[in-house]
């Protein structure tokens, strides 16, 4: 096996577990969920867009950058 393929196989062991924990971790069912605020929704879908577009790095960049701040103005609001 070279390095690339040690990283890889050593990343999904660590995605896996965090999953478990996630999963198998959560005991307290009493406690209220959080919804998605649209706010938020929007700053997460402007996060994507910029990965998605990230060939282009102004646009990229651009677009990640108005999803943070979307997402702090979110933050402070609540």
């Amino acid at each position: 096996m070279n390095p690339s393929q040690i990283y890889i196989a050593m990343s999904i062991i660590v995605l896996a577990i965090i999953a478990l924990l996630v999963f198998f971790g959560n005991k307290n069912k009493n406690k209220k969920e959080k919804k998605l605020t649209p706010l938020a929704g929007l700053a997460f879908g402007f996060i994507l867009a910029g990965i998605i577009f990230g060939d282009d790095r102004l646009i990229g960049y651009s677009l990640i950058g108005i999803g943070v701040i979307l997402a702090i103005i979110d933050i402070i609001k609540i």
